[in-house]
């Protein structure tokens, strides 16, 4: 459980807790996309990618381990510049504690500095203590995406939410 836990920009040190916390997260097959994380090679790839164009990406660390991350990237259109989507996972066992909330408001205040006003994500229907955490930050709900996950047959709705700091 949370320990000496902390908030940090992502790093070359960070990324290979991060491919480990990741895989972790995936590997649940109910809160994002990827089912198993991509090789180490290809996340490694990524994340010195989302360093390099000035992607807000934090991490969340337990005695240095990387226990948990939130990472919001930037449209690539000019038109879109302002807007990014937000993607988070955290270990289960860190999960209730607040450090969701914590690592969420670094992302959003990082991307304020840079200038992304809209921040955009989608997050599964039945995925209650999201919504509520979201929610909680003052992200609004804009739609619904039916069926737009599916995972061993078993669709799920997916709640397309916005926090605009203007």
């Amino acid at each position: 459980m949370a320990g000496d836990t902390g908030i940090e920009r992502l790093n070359e040190t960070h990324v290979e807790g991060f491919h480990r916390a990741l895989d972790i997260v995936v590997r649940e097959r109910k809160y994002l996309s990827l089912l198993e994380a991509p090789p180490p090679e290809e996340t490694r790839r990524f994340a010195l990618s989302s360093i390099a164009s000035g992607n807000v990406h934090f991490v969340a660390l337990d005695g240095g381990e990387v226990i948990g991350w939130c990472d919001i990237r930037r449209h690539h259109f000019p038109s879109h510049a302002h807007r990014g989507t937000l993607g988070m996972g955290l270990l289960p066992a860190y999960r209730g504690q607040g450090l969701g909330r914590r690592l969420i408001e670094a992302s959003i205040e990082g991307a304020q500095q840079v200038g992304m006003l809209r921040i955009e994500l989608g997050v599964h229907a039945d995925n209650a203590r999201a919504i509520r955490l979201y929610e909680g930050i003052g992200f609004v709900r804009e739609g619904v995406s039916r069926d737009a996950f599916c995972v061993d047959g078993v669709y799920k709705d997916v709640i397309e939410m916005a926090l605009i700091a203007r």
